[in-house]
């Protein structure tokens, strides 16, 4: 793929998602206080002034909005047959990408049913933010609507294991992890939604630039759903910068971490005849800083004989602030983390599996560093 066409590529799915939902933040930032979404000032919380919450149903019409434009669109397209796909825009600015239509229509139904669970997931988190719901709940109807998807739609990170069973409940693990892994990040201005923007947008790189064993193509629909959501991020990150005029709440960070975890879970990594099956563990990588965030946080609550679900100020970001960091810089010390164990996605699929043995080992040595470093210094400032 040339240059040229992944730039177009890039721009026409971001660009769109961006701009909505930079519009539509502003519409829930005057919205939001008559609906009852404000977010107080509290012990466990940084911010000092009411802040309007619901930035996440602006994401959601970000990314829905620009989807359900491009079904109708496309639908037009297919229907009118080979002449209007001969005839359609996309084939006089990209020829390239016109031959790829048929198997993006063909997606079309595993596309609405993420985006329809998804929104579920919305819902029951501008709940919480609205009127808060226990964990149990919440735990409940994240692994229900994750194990209704993995067995209904078969979408299960194989891993080269031939165990249905077993790789199946990996893979409702693994959207459930996800799902809390950016609730547990929303605590600084920016945090949640910037590390889920470099994540989605490493991800989307890592389809781009990964062929399908079987096709030879770049992996559009899931690199494309990736970088829509990428957009609707940065638009609403516009707004969502220190100091934050508003908060993507449980809404913004349960549908983002679905739809991301899900994308992880319907792409290809590499084939089963490949010299690095180890290249699976891309979106591990990619994940690092927030599972090790998430990781961390519920080892501190637990050793501490506390519960696992009870919201403190364990959290990475809390612990680099104690150290002696600015919020701004804590943010920005995560951001580079994350994009570092990105780079590391990015070559795994470039090297073999000696190469992607040293990778991996690179990262967890990284991760490794940091708890090393951030122990060391919380013990010598508590005088232990």
């Amino acid at each position: 793929m040339s240059i040229e066409l992944l730039l177009l590529f890039v721009g026409a799915t971001v660009l769109p998602s961006l701009f909505i939902a930079w519009c539509a933040t502003f519409a829930v930032r005057l919205l939001a206080p008559r609906w009852g979404l404000v977010d107080h000032p509290g012990h466990r919380k940084v911010h000092t002034n009411p802040t309007p919450l619901g930035g996440g149903l602006a994401i959601w019409i970000g990314v829905l909005a620009p989807f359900g434009i491009g079904q109708f669109v496309l639908w037009r397209i297919i229907s009118a047959g080979e002449q209007g796909l001969a005839d359609s825009l996309i084939a006089r600015i990209a020829p390239a990408y016109v031959k790829h239509l048929p198997g993006i229509w063909d997606h079309s139904d595993s596309l609405w049913v993420i985006l329809c669970a998804g929104s579920f997931l919305m819902l029951v988190g501008l709940a919480d933010d609205r009127w808060g719901i226990g964990w149990k709940v919440r735990l409940l109807l994240q692994f229900g609507i994750a194990g209704i998807c993995v067995a209904w739609q078969g979408w299960r990170a194989t891993a080269f294991i031939n165990v249905p069973l077993l790789t199946g409940m990996m893979s409702i693990v693994w959207i459930v992890a996800m799902v809390n892994s950016f609730n547990m990040l929303d605590n600084m201005d920016g945090l949640s939604g910037g590390v889920a923007a470099i994540t989605s947008g490493t991800l989307a790189a890592v389809m781009l630039l990964t062929l399908d064993p079987e096709t030879g193509d770049p992996q559009y629909f899931v690199g494309g759903f990736l970088l829509v959501i990428t957009g609707a991020l940065l638009g609403f990150l516009i707004h969502n910068r220190p100091p934050a005029r508003i908060f993507m709440g449980d809404a913004g960070s349960y549908f983002v971490g679905f739809c991301i975890a899900v994308a992880t879970l319907l792409a290809t990594y590499t084939g089963y005849h490949s010299e690095n099956q180890l290249a699976v563990l891309a979106p591990v990588c990619v994940m690092a800083v927030p599972l090790y965030d998430m990781i961390t946080v519920l080892w501190i609550r637990i050793r501490e004989g506390r519960s696992p679900f009870q919201a403190d100020k364990s959290h990475f970001s809390h612990r680099l602030v104690d150290l002696g960091l600015s919020k701004g810089q804590a943010v920005l010390t995560i951001y580079l983390l994350t994009a570092t164990c990105g780079l590391g996605a990015l070559l795994l699929h470039r090297v073999d599996s000696v190469g992607a043995g040293i990778i991996l080992l690179m990262i967890l040595c990284v991760l490794a560093l940091i708890a090393i470093l951030e122990t060391t210094a919380l013990r010598k400032l508590r005088g232990d």
